[in-house]
């Protein structure tokens, strides 16, 4: 098991209202796994705390001895005065140069990789973070809404690749799109109102790999047990 949290109660700072009561889940195997709940119910939070960057909570985080976990982002300030190719080539550990050939042409970024970063659109933009961040070391990657603002076709391409490319690390993707999380998904964590019990629940997903014909009617099945469960 890479990671548990158990009994997690949390308010924000200078805030009365708790935003996690006694909150429990878990990523036992590794797969693309998904963190879906309503709007304001705290998924960038919990997103924060299991990475590290949010303190101040009750409960308990355990973490697997030296796992990395790392957070990646839509709003993530990148480095506007350098081309892309030179910022990815810059951050990559050696060892993962080829690596970067691989992802550049699934990510579709060929087209842009001499261009500023001042230069691109948003989903051109969050394509060349999420990459840097695929580049790196690490267990588990957390992706809150890494991949806002890019066409659904590439969309699909780059999870699908990432499922392919990555089959022994842990991912927990955040995404408003209850399709795209039936679909790609192994285990949904389902985040829930605060004065819902219990808070987090689990709905198994479609887990599709882009490699045979998605059983739709399995996946209308599974969207409404995520609407439900909300």
């Amino acid at each position: 098991m890479l990671l548990q949290c158990r009994n997690v109660t949390y308010r924000y700072p200078q805030g009365d209202a708790l935003v996690f009561n006694d909150l429990n889940c878990r990523l036992a195997d590794p797969g693309f796994h998904g963190l879906f709940g309503p709007s304001g119910v705290g998924k960038s939070t919990l997103a924060r705390i299991i990475a590290g960057e949010i303190n101040g909570f009750a409960g308990e985080i355990k973490r697997r001895d030296r796992a990395g976990i790392l957070y990646s982002c839509n709003t993530e300030r990148l480095p506007g005065w350098s081309s892309v190719g030179d910022h990815l080539t810059k951050v990559t550990p050696a060892a993962h140069l080829p690596l970067l050939q691989e992802l550049i042409r699934a990510f579709d970024l060929g087209s842009c990789i001499d261009s500023r970063f001042s230069q691109l659109s948003l989903g051109q933009k969050n394509r060349a973070n999420l990459t840097r961040y695929l580049l790196q070391d690490f267990d588990l990657l957390i992706m809150d809404e890494s991949l806002a603002n890019v066409d659904e076709a590439i969309r699909k391409q780059i999870i699908v690749t990432i499922k392919k490319m990555f089959p022994d690390k842990y991912f927990l993707y955040i995404s408003h799109s209850v399709a795209e999380v039936a679909t790609f998904c192994a285990r949904i964590l389902m985040l829930r109102d605060i004065h819902k019990s219990p808070q987090l629940i689990e709905v198994a997903g479609r887990d599709h790999h882009g490699d045979t014909a998605m059983d739709k009617a399995a996946l209308e099945r599974t969207m409404l047990e995520i609407v439900h469960a909300a």
